[in-house]
Parts: C-alpha cells; sequence; structure tokens
C-alpha cells in the first residue's frame, strides 16, 4: 500500500467515525435534561413522552425512503446532507420554542435516518475485507457516543451552566464536524448527483422471507431495549430502591453491552452461518427476563440479571446490524435491507414502552409485561434463526 492509498484509508476511518459518533448523541442526551425541559417550557408529561418517542418514529417513517434518496444523489452525499440536516434540527431543537424543540427533533431524526440506513451499505463498499471488525467498530461507536451523551448532558447544563437549550445545541458541533470529515468521500465518490448509484434492478425485498425475518428480528430486539430502557428504572425503584441508585443501575444497561457490540460482529463474521450466536443471545435474554421477575427479594439476582440483560442485548444488537451486511452481497441490497428493517423495526419499537406501560396499569405489577417480553424475545429467537443462515436476500 503506497503512502497516498494509507492517507485515503485513514481519511475514510475518521470520516467513517465522525458520522456514526453523530447518531445516538441527538437521542440519549434529552432523556437527562427532560425534567428542565418540561418546567421551562411548561410541557405536559405527554408531550414529554411524545418528544423521546418522535425520533424513534421519525426513523420508522424517513428509514424506507433513505435508498431511494441514496441511488439519486449517491450514499456519500446523502450521508453529508444527512449530517447537515442534523446540526440544523439539532440548533432548531434548541431555540428555547416549543414548535423549535419538536420540529427540529424531526429534522435531527430525518439526518440521523440516513446514516443510520446508509452507512452499513459502505461499509461493505469500503471495507470489504474487513466488515466484521468494522461493524463491531460501528457498533461499539454508536454505544459509545450514546453513553457519554447521555453521561454529560447534566454537567453542560448545570456544571458549566450552559442550560438545556446550550447542551442540547453543542451537539451541533459535533454533527458538523462529522460533514467536515465526511467531505473527502463525497468528493471521490463515483456517484453523480442526480445520476447516483445504479438503480439495483428487480423491484423490493418485500418479498423476501429472508429479509422480513432480518426485520422481525431487528425489531423484537429494539423493542426489548427500548422498554427496558424507558421502563427499567421504574422496575428497580417497585422493587425498593430509591430513584438515585435506580438511576446508576439502570445507567449500566447500555454501557456494559458496549463490549459485547463490539466482540460480535467479529464472532459473527468468522462462524459459517450465526444460528448459534442466535441461541445463545437469545438465552441469556431469557435468563435475564426470568430473573428480573424473581429479583424482588434479592438484591444480587437484581444485579446479575441486569448484567446478563445488557450484555445479551448489546450483542443481539450489533447481530442485527450485522446482518443486514451478512444477508445482502451487494451495496445496494444492503441499503434496501437496511431501510427495509429499521423502517418497520422502529415502528414495532416504537410502540413497545407504551404497551409496556399499558400492561403494567392493567395488572398493577410488573410481571406480565415481563412475561410479555419473554415472549418477544422467543420471537426473537424464531425470526434469528432464520436471519442467521448463509444465504442472501433476492429482490
Amino acid at each position: 500500500m503506497t503512502d497516498r492509498d494509507t492517507t485515503k484509508s485513514i481519511v475514510l476511518f475518521i470520516g467513517f467515525i465522525t458520522v456514526t459518533f453523530n447518531l445516538r448523541p441527538a437521542l440519549t442526551s434529552v432523556g437527562p435534561l427532560i425534567d428542565a425541559i418540561k418546567q421551562d417550557l411548561v410541557m405536559s408529561a405527554g408531550m414529554a413522552g411524545l418528544l423521546i418517542t418522535l425520533p424513534v418514529l421519525a426513523f420508522a417513517v424517513l428509514s424506507i425512503f433513505a435508498p431511494a434518496f441514496g441511488r439519486k444523489v449517491g450514499n456519500e452525499k446523502a450521508i453529508f446532507l444527512g449530517m447537515w440536516v442534523l446540526a440544523a434540527g439539532l440548533l432548531v431543537r434548541s431555540s428555547g420554542l416549543l414548535s423549535g424543540l419538536f420540529i427540529g427533533t424531526v429534522l435531527a431524526g430525518m439526518g440521523i435516518a440516513v446514516g443510520n440506513v446508509l452507512v452499513p451499505g459502505l461499509i461493505k463498499k469500503n471495507f470489504p475485507s474487513r466488515i466484521p471488525l468494522m461493524m463491531g467498530v460501528y457498533t461499539a461507536g454508536l454505544g459509545v457516543s450514546a453513553g457519554i451523551a447521555s453521561g454529560i448532558s447534566v454537567p453542560l447544563s448545570e456544571g458549566l451552566h450552559w442550560g438545556w437549550q446550550k447542551s442540547l445545541a453543542s451537539w451541533a458541533i459535533l454533527a458538523v464536524l462529522g460533514a467536515l470529515f465526511w467531505w473527502p468521500q463525497v468528493r471521490r465518490s463515483r456517484a453523480a448527483a442526480g445520476d447516483g448509484i445504479a438503480k439495483p434492478p428487480g423491484g423490493h425485498l418485500l418479498g423476501s422471507w429472508l429479509a422480513w425475518q432480518v426485520t422481525v428480528y431487528s425489531g423484537c430486539s429494539a423493542f426489548i431495549f427500548y422498554c427496558l430502557v424507558t421502563w427499567l428504572p421504574v422496575i428497580i425503584q417497585g422493587y425498593g430502591f430509591s430513584a438515585s441508585t435506580a438511576g446508576w443501575m439502570a445507567s449500566i444497561l447500555p454501557f456494559l453491552g458496549i463490549p459485547a457490540s463490539f466482540v460480535t460482529p467479529i464472532l459473527a463474521g468468522k462462524l459459517d452461518n450465526q444460528r448459534g450466536l442466535v441461541a445463545g443471545i437469545c438465552v441469556f435474554v431469557l435468563c435475564g427476563l426470568l430473573g428480573l421477575t424473581l429479583a424482588a427479594d434479592s438484591t444480587w439476582v437484581l444485579v446479575a440479571s441486569i448484567v446478563v440483560i445488557a450484555i445479551s442485548l448489546g450483542a443481539g444488537f450489533s447481530l442485527a446490524l450485522t446482518f443486514l451486511v451478512l444477508r445482502a452481497d451487494t451495496v445496494e441490497d444492503v441499503a434496501s435491507l437496511s431501510g427495509m428493517a429499521q423502517s418497520f423495526g422502529y415502528c414495532f419499537a416504537a410502540i413497545g414502552p407504551m404497551f409496556t406501560g399499558f400492561l403494567f396499569d392493567l395488572s398493577g405489577s410488573w410481571t406480565l409485561p415481563l412475561i410479555m417480553l419473554m415472549i418477544v424475545a422467543v420471537i426473537l429467537m424464531l425470526s434469528g434463526l432464520g436471519a442467521g443462515r448463509r444465504a442472501f436476500v433476492r429482490r
């Protein structure tokens, strides 16, 4: 490899990392500041909940259109434009106006949706011999950036006296850096604006059973994750712990999943098929959920259950993203499968927290909601066993 090729590879990797680090902070930075936002803008609890759910709904609606947008202008340029839309959305969201809060959230969701859908395809295109490693870096990067954003939002707001507006707006700087560091890839792209990547032949993937198995697996994984992120602190408090203790115990959920999210794609790439990996992940998810139902009288069972769930969901999430690359043999099919899986998957995930809360109100305990999550985990396993077989989606 020449010095010029090495430089290109380094520039590509830096651009890839900066884009990856922009795909979660806009989401996870809001939750810790939601009380301050509610008080400042006089929002109801329902409106605050919508603010959390809105980006997920935006992903669900827009992900299906992202592949067509990438084909029209070129995937590299689409991601570049997505970073600028994200930056604009973050600034509008921080304007201090209630309307700006929701409009900006939708814009940010639009920008992130483009990256969510198109990045896996670009990994296949630009790192064909290192796909498992780069998928590990990608999924770990999502987890690290999500955790950092969640952890420093309040210190930025209160410790530096920025307030919630400047704290949220500060992430626009990262989005601008993402666009600037990604620009060399736009210049190198052979896809000219208006022509883009050649349109893939033969329609869509809705008729592919394998594509639906990947989609159901992705949706169930996200469903369980968002339900637990939303309600785990409340479940822990219901077992007699203080709000602060419940908060830090629940906060380990994304962080403990980071090592597993890095290792899983690498392991998946070494296997002839991923069925055994799916089975192991799902068994651990089921054991963790079962442990939560039995943890009322044992702190150790509760902590062990949270650790098992965190590791298995981290592995399951990264495997869902890795399936997008392993089950498609062209960059265009990766984008189409990614758009389908994330669109329908996020639609399913978006109803999870609300449905879980409904079951709790109906039964008065967390047993029924946790049983429901175990049923979803069984569906996760069944769909994953199909998605894990060695095959490619066909249009």
